[in-house]
């Protein structure tokens, strides 16, 4: 039988790296609690803690302290091992070389098989709406990150002197929201979970009904509302 991708035959290490809390559950939720029941290994890094997504009279220390526990939260559903925050500035992302070398040590410190992260290319959603500005800066920062600096020793070499990291390179990158997608992954029967992680995140939704509805409609275009498929698309790029 021909192995699919993502269907790995030995335990992975993958790293999901992107802007915001929420972001992994809505952008690759369904194959994430796919990769976690199959027995990987997955770790969250978020650049931002969301300060900004709220109510008008929430303080941004309130919302960050909000959305750090509703992640923890949604990735205990998912079946994540590890959340990490770099609490940047919501908003503010900029794929900037000292970004970019938060991402390398964090790569190099991890050392995962496989990285997940955002297309920076998408200006416009799927549906019809802009795509968020820390979405771009978060896929660009850590494609750069990937190549050339991560697995290069000239680049960050502070990183190998002072902290020991050794450079790496994942094997598989694996852009979710991808413009160009090179692979289209079928997550209906993990919907549902998907659903329960999404709910975790209460400052975001609103009303929870309406929300359910909403993420229902989201279905494959070729499907139908009594017999619904979902999907989640991805380009994948391959070092090894």
């Amino acid at each position: 039988m021909t192995e699919q991708p993502g269907d790995w035959p030995t335990p992975q290490k993958i790293l999901v790296i992107l802007a915001h809390p929420d972001d992994p559950e809505f952008f690759c939720g369904g194959t994430l609690v796919r990769w976690a029941r199959a027995g990987h290994e997955i770790h969250y890094l978020l650049l931002t803690c969301g300060d900004k997504g709220g109510d008008a009279d929430a303080t941004p220390a309130g919302l960050c302290t909000t959305r750090h526990a509703e992640q923890e939260n949604a990735a205990a559903v998912i079946g994540v091992k590890t959340v990490r925050f770099l609490d940047l500035e919501d908003g503010a992302l900029v794929p900037s070389l000292d970004l970019r070398r938060e991402i390398v040590r964090a790569i190099r410190r991890e050392k995962p098989d496989i990285l997940v992260t955002c297309d920076p290319t998408l200006l416009y959603t799927p549906l019809g709406t802009l795509n968020h500005p820390d979405h771009r800066a978060a896929g660009q920062a850590v494609l750069d990150a990937v190549f050339p600096a991560a697995g290069n020793v000239h680049y960050y070499p502070e990183l190998l002197r002072d902290e020991g990291l050794e450079p790496h390179t994942p094997r598989e990158v694996w852009v979710s929201l991808a413009n160009q997608p090179t692979v289209v992954l079928d997550v209906t029967g993990l919907w549902e979970v998907k659903l329960r992680a999404l709910k975790e995140h209460k400052s975001q939704i609103g009303d929870a009904d309406r929300f359910e509805v909403r993420m229902r409609s989201r279905r494959a275009a070729d499907s139908t509302e009594e017999n619904p498929r979902y999907e989640e698309k991805f380009r994948i790029i391959k070092y090894a």
